[in-house]
Formats: C-alpha cells, sequence, structure tokens
C-alpha cells in the first residue's frame, strides 16, 4: 500500500511504458498525458519509468534497478500506463514488468491505460485488455482509457486535452476519495 499522501504537495503523477523501444513515440505520449493531468489536478511529476531500458533484466527478479521502478511506481497517486497496441493488445514487455506486482500492489493508485495504435480499429484495446490488468492489481481506473492514432501524433497536445476534458473531472474525484480514505 502506498504511503500517506501529502495533501499540500498535491497528487503525484507517474508513468510506466511498455515499448520495447526506449525513448519511443509511446514514452512522449505518456508523458504529454502525465504533464496534463499533473496540470488538471494541481499535481507534480514523478517517476517516469521506460520499461525497455531495463532490457532482459526485467525478468531477473534479483535486478535491483529494476526493484527501485517498481517500488517508484507504487509511491504515485496517479500512474499513466502506456503502451504501443501490438496484436490488439499491450506487449508483452508490460506485462512481465506488471507481472512483478502481486494483487494488491496498486491498491489505491489512479491509473490510467494509455494506447497508441496505427489505426482505429483497435481503439478498445485500453478497456478491453488494459484496464483488468490494472484492476486486477489493486488500482482505481475511473476514466475511460485513452487511444492515441498515430496520426493524431502531430497534435498530441489537443487530443489530450480533448480526453482530459471529459475525464479530468472523474480523476479529480477519485484522487480527492484517495486522499480522504487515507
Amino acid at each position: 500500500m502506498s504511503p500517506q499522501p501529502d495533501i499540500a504537495d498535491g497528487p503525484v503523477v507517474g508513468l510506466v511504458v511498455g515499448n520495447p523501444r526506449a525513448g519511443s513515440r509511446t514514452m512522449s505520449v505518456a508523458a504529454e498525458v502525465a504533464r496534463q493531468i499533473a496540470g488538471a489536478v494541481s499535481g507534480k511529476l514523478g517517476p517516469a519509468v521506460d520499461v525497455a531500458v531495463h532490457g532482459p533484466a526485467v525478468l531477473d527478479p534479483d535486478a535491483a534497478h529494476v526493484r527501485a521502478d517498481l517500488d517508484a511506481v507504487q509511491r504515485v497517486d496517479i500512474l499513466v500506463v502506456a503502451s504501443p497496441t501490438y496484436k490488439a493488445t499491450y506487449t508483452g514487455l508490460l506485462k512481465v514488468f506488471l507481472d512483478r506486482y502481486g494483487p494488491p500492489a496498486l491498491d489505491g493508485i489512479v491509473a490510467v491505460p494509455v494506447m497508441v495504435g496505427g489505426a482505429p480499429v483497435h481503439a478498445m484495446a485500453p478497456e478491453v485488455h488494459l484496464r483488468p490488468l490494472l484492476v486486477e492489481l489493486g488500482a482505481v481506473v475511473p476514466t475511460r482509457g485513452l487511444f492515441v492514432v498515430e496520426d493524431e501524433l502531430g497534435r498530441l497536445s489537443a487530443v489530450v486535452g480533448d480526453w482530459l476534458a471529459t475525464a479530468g473531472g472523474a480523476l479529480r474525484a477519485a484522487i480527492r476519495q484517495k486522499w480522504e480514505n487515507h
């Protein structure tokens, strides 16, 4: 369970990206989502975990740097979890990283599933695949996930802003509830 948040500091927004390529477009999307969420909830940016930098160590239960990232993720209030769309779902790399947790490792963390894909045909992937994984780990997922089509990357700020115009109220309410319960 996360340590009690300091309400005066505002919520900490972190991110985890499961793209097999470090520094990917998926990381750029997740960073923009986290930035805009932090602004919307008067929060601050926290850890940004690019799982690709771990390489094969993500499979090593004794890898200290992987454990450090896993621990850092558990200390955020809001977690953006992002993946490119591979075979209509999230990547195996993201799954392996998240499999290092057991339920309820993300207990009470407000999570936002984000996926990037080549075509809108997979737009439900964040809801159908990523949301259940996050809920299984104990996260609260109060909004629809965000699916960004690659041809929207040139206007990413507006795409995220449009999504947040709908999702912002639910995110703020979930954070208020989290703090009231601690």
